[in-house]
């Protein structure tokens, strides 16, 4: 088997860490592998199948003889350095905002939308986790009965800001505990106007308000799904929230199709859909968790029941670890689509 000269650009982070944890645990054919950082993570150690290797600074030379290029170190990162890295002969696939809604830069879920990455032309995105999430729920629903509209509710584990916030909860925790005042920090985000405890609280508010009073994470869901979906007619409305869970997103999501799908149906496609797991026996207290999702690959849905307040509805519960299927995993995923359909060589 051929094997492939890596790079993992963002390697001391949370999702890069993850990305190494993947390749590893899915044998991916990994040749040389180089792991970037910024300066002040250059010279840290970091083991991949049992061998030692050293953090570099990435720089303009970073990725001579690089094939697979994975990007997870801010949108600014990946301005700068994937056109370099296309330029030295790798394909990119970067799990950053910076080139999702770049019409010539496909935004790939492999399980929706695969057939995308014929026409990449060396970058591909990875979608917002939040986004890569619902769509592989929704996805059979619309091959089968078209979705009209979309209204979505998630609920978002600190562990989506970064390890830092991972922290923040736990010593938010714990001062409660201890009786305590509970410092807020972090939260909505660090450089906010007004900081709010995460702890036993949840905060209607990821990333910085835009356009309609929406923020720049809720727009991320309505023009990523459209992207994905490949309609731009479909109605999205998102409100994000921030709740106290270390990891794994969770999201209410209520769709209207075009044609009548019961919960019996809708229960049959998404049990042979790739990629998700079935959990629905009410009865029994059967339901996605984000205790139960974590650590895990698939996306799991339940609590699917028809919306009795309009002709063509249908309710989800959904539950993904962003940090796998939500961002590392989807992107070792396109990693491996491009070597099987042998689409690492760009099109002339």
């Amino acid at each position: 088997m051929k094997r492939y000269q890596t790079a993992v650009l963002g390697a001391t982070g949370a999702v890069g860490e993850e990305i190494l944890s993947i390749l590893a645990e899915r044998d991916f054919p990994v040749g040389g592998l180089k792991l970037l950082a910024s300066g002040r993570s250059a010279g840290k150690k970091l083991v991949f199948r049992g061998r030692e290797y050293t953090v570099e600074e990435a720089g303009p030379d970073s990725f001579k003889g690089v094939e697979i290029a994975f990007f997870s170190a801010g949108g600014g990162v990946s301005q700068e350095f994937a056109p370099i890295a296309v330029e030295a002969g790798a394909v990119v696939i970067d799990n950053t905002s910076a080139f999702r809604m770049d019409p010539r830069v496909p935004l790939v879920v492999p399980e929706v939308n695969a057939s995308d990455l014929e026409w990449h032309q060396g970058i591909i995105a990875n979608p917002n986790c939040s986004t890569i999430i619902m769509v592989v729920a929704l996805n059979p629903i619309h091959q089968a009965a078209g979705i009209k509209r979309i209204v979505v509710s998630t609920y978002q584990a600190v562990s989506g800001a970064g390890a830092r916030a991972i922290e923040a909860l736990k010593d938010q925790v714990r001062a409660y505990a201890e009786s305590r005042v509970v410092e807020p920090s972090l939260f909505p985000y660090a450089r906010a106007a007004r900081l709010y405890p995460i702890a036993f609280n949840l905060i209607p508010h990821i990333d910085i308000f835009g356009e309609a009073g929406y923020t720049k994470e809720e727009w991320k869901m309505v023009n990523e799904t459209r992207k994905i979906m490949h309609d731009a007619s479909m109605a999205v409305t998102a409100t994000t929230v921030r709740v106290p869970v270390f990891r794994c997103h969770s999201e209410s999501v209520n769709v209207e199709t075009h044609r009548k799908l019961s919960a019996a149906e809708a229960r049959e496609l998404l049990s042979g859909a790739p990629g998700v797991v079935v959990q629905d026996d009410p009865e029994h207290q059967v339901y996605p968790m984000p205790l139960d999702g974590s650590g895990k690959d698939p996306v799991f849905v339940g609590r699917i029941r028809e919306d009795l307040s309009i002709a063509n509805g249908l309710n989800l519960w959904v539950v993904g670890d962003q940090i796998r299927k939500g961002a590392a995993l989807n992107a070792i995923q396109i990693a491996e689509y491009l070597i099987e359909h042998h689409l690492l060589q760009r099109p002339a």
